[in-house]
């Protein structure tokens, strides 16, 4: 096929054509286990019925109206949002970068209205992954992704993660806002700590910063919460939700307190297609299942079968140093002989059958369907069996 996109992707060489639950087939036919999840978005699989229905009834009704009025499909998923997490307002966008976008944003413009313009600075941890706008991929700290674009906005500042001294040596009265992932994903599922998150916390109130959680991956059931700030009990200031939040429909979200929302007064920010009745509609019908103490239970117990196996997976063969993350949240670490070489097992297992995702060049990461069967998992990591085992035979033959 003909590639008329531009070449910024490299494209995996299989063209998938339907898909439902946690199987894909291509347009060869083939048939794939999906245990990535559309990177951690497609949270009840692919197709559900009652998504389908949702955006099908949406669809008859109204697909878009200005930003000049709201809709009721909005309001109801705001709501939701509300009732079941520290915040009081929403705001709604397309994705996840603009989530993240708006949450910077509006932390810099609340330091301002309140504090004055000189406390403008962000604190951000290194190898984190916000987005890909200028703003965001400059906060995310890992050079690779922003060094071509420069000059890059100033004021930002990067602290290893998971270092409590470096952040407490950071953080001063300029600091507008501390924004941390509760796991970093792109990075290699690495959670934060307790303690690192307690004091990102105790500090952002002694400077009256904002504490900002990105849980555009973490958040919607992932990790077998609703969101990962509730396994901490530390409760940010902002918090951002996509992917998993339209469970493949686009839609992001920003949330926040009533206080701080204040500061996004009319005009300040917007969006054209933000709260769209059709992503509302559709985000509306997954929060409702994805909240169900079933489904968390579900993702809860899977997630310790899928870690459990993968586990015993990687003391069979020695590919795995270690198996970790929360939830169906999973990053299998490669042993010190195999560094480097997640992407080529990420091919190879695609071949095999099987998607599954990278975290940077030393972890597998896996972001399957919250609803995924035993007998899903049982068959994935078949497939991952076998393609390691092709894998360390081709290794081994070439020293």
């Amino acid at each position: 096929m003909q590639n008329y996109i531009t070449p910024n992707f490299s494209f995996a060489p299989v063209i998938p054509e339907r898909a439902s639950g946690s199987r894909v087939w291509d347009t060869e036919g083939r048939e794939y286990i999906d245990l990535a999840g559309g990177i951690a978005v497609n949270a009840l699989g692919h197709c559900h019925p009652d998504l389908v229905e949702a955006l099908t009834q949406q669809a008859q009704k109204m697909w878009h109206v200005s930003n000049i009025y709201t809709t009721r499909a909005a309001q109801e998923l705001a709501q939701k949002l509300v009732e079941q997490t520290f915040a009081e307002k929403v705001f709604f966008c397309n994705s996840g970068a603009e989530a993240n976008e708006a949450a910077l944003k509006l932390a810099r413009k609340y330091a301002r209205d309140h504090f004055g313009a000189e406390k403008n600075e962000i604190i951000a941890c290194a190898n984190a992954f916000h987005g890909r706008t200028l703003f965001t991929v400059s906060v995310g700290g890992q050079p690779k992704y922003s060094q071509d674009f420069a000059p890059l906005p100033a004021g930002i500042n990067h602290v290893p993660f998971n270092d409590v001294a470096a952040l407490k040596a950071a953080i001063s009265d300029k600091t507008c806002a501390v924004i941390i992932e509760p796991i970093q994903g792109e990075s290699g599922v690495l959670p934060a700590t307790a303690e690192y998150l307690q004091v990102a916390r105790r500090l952002c109130d002694e400077h009256k910063a904002c504490l900002i959680f990105d849980e555009v991956q973490t958040g919607m059931g992932r990790t077998g919460k609703l969101f990962a700030y509730e396994h901490s009990g530390v409760q940010p200031d902002i918090m951002t939700s996509a992917k998993a939040l339209g469970c493949g429909f686009p839609i992001g979200a920003m949330l926040t307190t009533e206080k701080i929302a204040s500061s996004f007064g009319p005009g300040s920010h917007g969006t054209t297609f933000g709260g769209n009745p059709l992503a509302c509609a559709v985000g509306s019908r997954a929060f409702d299942i994805i909240n169900m103490s079933k489904t968390l239970a579900h993702v809860n117990r899977q997630g310790e079968k899928l870690k459990q196996m993968l586990t015993e997976l990687g003391e069979e063969n020695g590919v795995f140093q270690t198996v970790r993350g929360e939830g169906l949240l999973i990053g299998c670490v490669l042993a010190d002989d195999y560094a480097g070489k997640a992407g080529e097992i990420n091919a190879l297992a695609l071949a095999h059958g099987l998607m599954i995702l990278v975290a940077g060049p030393n972890v597998l990461r896996l972001a399957p369907s919250l609803l995924i069967t035993d007998e899903e998992i049982e068959e994935g990591v078949a497939k991952l069996r076998s393609a390691l085992q092709e894998w360390l035979q081709v290794c081994g033959k070439n020293g």
